[in-house]
């Protein structure tokens, strides 16, 4: 399932992490990639032991996990600190899978991508965000704080940047529920579900429909 979600982050928030990420350093992108990802990286990120990583992450994912977008399509077991990665003229990171199995000491399994935009459409050219799926490659190129979801398992690149400065924020997540078919059948219930149950809450289907829900994240989750 590839999601959108608009609005991560507040106009507010954004603007206090554009101005952290104004006075942080950046390293060479290659520094974080696997092997394979070392041959087509191109790009900047801020580095890990950088005072202000606390400061980035507790804003950008604080916002990202209380979504409710997040939560539903994620059904979140574990997720990373995220990488903040800069990609100015003549940048782009080619055609790549992410690694199934990231951390160190603390090792999790990829089954979802997600890129937080934190540079706004009009204030760079390339740089899109580009998903090989079933239904063709869709390029992703949002507004500065939204952020999209897709599996990890999907091939992906990032076009080169033409102008000005792409800045985005890039995490995975371990879900409680491994299959990407899985969690979108959720997801699609879910969305069913909560309308119900807005709507009609002493119903008979939307009890039923919720119980379903309840039932099959019973069966299908690993934890």
């Amino acid at each position: 399932m590839l999601l959108k979600i608009s609005s991560v982050l507040t106009a507010e928030r954004l603007k206090t992490v554009r101005s952290i990420l104004k006075d942080t350093p950046f390293v060479n992108g290659t520094l974080s990639a696997g092997l394979a990802a070392k041959r087509v990286k191109n790009n900047e990120e801020v580095a890990m032991n950088a005072t202000q990583m606390n400061q980035l992450n507790n804003i950008v994912m604080a916002s990202l996990v209380t979504h409710p977008d997040y939560k539903s399509a994620a059904l979140p077991h574990r997720i990373a600190a995220p990488f903040y990665a800069r990609y100015t003229e003549g940048m782009e990171y080619g055609d790549h899978v992410d690694d199934p199995v990231m951390g160190a000491a603390d090792r999790y399994r990829s089954d979802i991508s997600i890129t937080v935009f934190l540079s706004g459409i009009d204030e760079y050219d390339g740089g899109e965000l580009v998903i090989k799926t079933s239904f063709g490659e869709q390029q992703i190129k949002l507004n500065a704080g939204d952020a999209v979801l897709y599996p990890s398992s999907s091939l992906h690149h990032v076009n080169p940047v033409t102008r000005g400065e792409r800045l985005v924020a890039v995490t995975w997540v371990q879900s409680m529920v491994r299959s990407a078919e899985q969690r979108e059948l959720l997801y699609q219930l879910n969305t069913a579900r909560e309308s119900l149950l807005k709507a009609r809450p002493e119903a008979a289907e939307s009890k039923a429909v919720d119980i379903c829900y309840a039932n099959l994240i019973r069966m299908w989750s690993e934890f």
